[in-house]
């Protein structure tokens, strides 16, 4: 019998490294893989931060506040609901 283990890499964008001073995730990226390898199933969602984003945010990932406006906010229920549902209760690659 072959064994799948199926790992969910991702990654997030964030307006800072400071969450003190209001930094916030303004994407989320995964990848799907079994046994390493990638499947082609992905997810990725911008999250509109509350704030603008600054300079260096726009410099590092390109996400401008233009890209942000019309994106759900972080704690709205598709956001995080869709994220949970897509890495399932496999392991995390972060």
């Amino acid at each position: 019998m072959t064994t799948h283990i199926r790992e969910i890499a991702f990654d997030t964008e964030t307006t800072g490294l400071n969450p003190n001073d209001g930094d916030r995730i303004i994407e989320i990226g995964a990848v799907e893989m079994i046994n390493h390898i990638p499947t082609g199933k992905t997810f990725r969602t911008l999250i509109h931060p509350r704030r603008p984003v600054s300079a260096d945010t726009v410099r590092i990932t390109g996400i401008t506040d233009e890209h942000l406006k019309d994106a759900p906010f972080f704690e709205e229920e598709h956001v995080i609901g869709a994220f949970l549902e897509f890495i399932g209760d496999d392991m995390l690659v972060a």
